[in-house]
């Protein structure tokens, strides 16, 4: 999913689209023959990596993939509708709309200017959409060669695909595997079958359980199932029913996004936020209690807002987002965020064509290219806004010995009231809870919103900050 640049609580579809980046065998038998380094700068200071993590070279990669069936009721992504005849990579064999547009995402990849000679390889690539399972694997091969060749790729590194219902088969399945692909995310979004068809889903409810049979039985270890909750007409009933059956088929990671209403949509000239057929806001907010409770009850770590995993299944690479890491970008619409510059390219085909070849003709600046110096509250305030999206939160000692004293202290007491109501709350070095009336001490390690009740009014809290910052 495309990284959304702008920030919702609870549920940013990253990304989650936002929420929002791909080798023949023998390319990455030899290519792939590293480990991946231990991370730039793992001894120095936490507070200078807090500073300095959004200069670090990219060791991510987001590839956009815009291909769908058809376009969702709630989808306002980059995409280029193929029709319902190209519903396999098999069908999509000799579509030369997708092999046009991998050449031109080669092209762009290809085009980029390295900051380094020692770049480090890449640690993570998400191929987002978009539907990426309507690529056929050998068009998605030459995207990971690009980036091998280019960047280089860790032999373990995390490669996440996302994938719908009825797009893929067991033979395509495995040659995504056999190219490197280790993490699937399957864009199930629900399990009744007049709830997936009134958001104009190309698939059904038998597909749903066809493909977790299919992804499970070609032995995909770490692999995610992605639910909507607040859809149209969608009930309590509906929504338990779909965790459940969720939950029951054990994947290793489960997101779960609210429904978010775009004015350019078709559920944005059918519906407002908040009004029937759509739940009302406390309604929403139980949909989420209920994620969060069966979910966890399941042994599932809610470890950021939106997302849920069994341990040791973070996926990495949207971890690369919520620390304000540095990630390359290629394709339709997609953005990246290097040396502090997030770079969107142009969301219009021709634009997008127009774009890679000003820059293999270099009558344009590269993203790498560009450099800015961020300012001190802005950082700030992205730190407190990524590092409160997850479990972790924000680490106190490490945001004082950046920015400082005054700040950190304005930033605690904006937040006691909220400690003291049980919406925040605080930990020591070792991640122990301790009383609010310890709050701002020397003891105070970390702050983080509580779940579910701080994640619901996240917003609200990091408004607050923001307004502590920059007056």
């Amino acid at each position: 999913m495309l990284l959304k640049s702008t920030f919702t609580p609870l549920f940013t579809v990253i990304p989650t689209k936002t929420k929002p980046l791909k080798f023949s065998r023998f390319t990455i038998s030899n290519a792939l023959t590293q480990q991946c380094p231990q991370p730039a700068r793992q001894n120095a200071s936490s507070s200078t990596s807090l500073l300095l993590f959004h200069k670090l070279p990219p060791t991510s990669a987001y590839i956009h993939l815009p291909f769908c069936r058809k376009r969702c009721h709630y989808c306002d992504f980059p995409i280029i509708a193929l029709g319902s005849s190209c519903s396999t990579p098999k069908n999509a064999n000799n579509d030369p709309r997708i092999s046009n547009y991998i050449e031109t995402i080669c092209r762009e990849i290809k085009a980029t200017k390295l900051n380094s000679s020692n770049s480090p390889p890449l640690q993570t690539v998400f191929f987002g959409g978009g539907t990426p399972s309507l690529v056929p694997p050998q068009l998605v091969s030459s995207v990971l060669d690009s980036l091998s060749s280019k960047f280089g790729v860790c032999n373990d590194a995390e490669i996440s695909m996302e994938m719908d219902p009825g797009t893929f088969d067991a033979t395509a399945m495995k040659e995504l595997m056999n190219l490197g692909v280790n993490r699937v995310s399957l864009g199930v979004q629900a399990f009744q079958e007049e709830l997936l068809k009134a958001c104009g889903r190309a698939h059904g409810v038998d597909e749903v359980f066809e493909a977790v049979e299919m992804v499970k039985s070609c032995g995909v270890e770490n692999w995610s199932v992605d639910l909507i909750s607040s859809l149209p007409h969608q009930t309590p009933s509906m929504w338990e029913e779909s965790l459940r059956l969720t939950i029951q088929a054990q994947p290793t990671h489960v997101s779960v996004y609210d429904l978010q209403v775009e004015k350019d949509t078709k559920f944005g000239g059918l519906y407002s936020p908040g009004e029937f057929p759509l739940p009302s806001e406390n309604q929403s907010a139980e949909f989420y209690r209920m994620a969060s409770r069966m979910l966890s009850d399941a042994g599932y770590d809610h470890y950021e807002i939106s997302s849920y995993c069994k341990s040791g299944y973070r996926c990495k690479h949207n971890s690369t987002y919520w620390k304000n890491k540095s990630f390359y970008a290629f394709g339709l619409g997609s953005a990246s965020y290097i040396n502090g510059v997030r770079f969107s390219r142009p969301r219009r085909l021709k634009e997008y064509m127009s774009y890679v070849q000003n820059l293999e003709d270099e009558v344009m600046k590269n993203c790498t290219e560009y450099g800015s110096t961020i300012d001190a509250k802005d950082l700030a305030m992205d730190v407190i806004m990524l590092s409160l999206r997850t479990s972790d939160g924000l680490d106190l000692k490490s945001f004082k010995e950046a920015f400082g004293d005054s700040v950190m202290l304005s930033i605690c007491e904006v937040f006691r009231p909220h400690v003291e109501s049980g919406h925040m709350i605080c930990l020591d070095e070792q991640r122990r809870n301790f009383e609010a009336d310890e709050f701002i001490s020397e003891k105070a390690g970390f702050l983080r919103l509580s779940d579910p009740d701080g994640f619901l009014v996240s917003n609200e809290l990091i408004s607050l900050a923001f307004g502590a910052i920059a007056p």
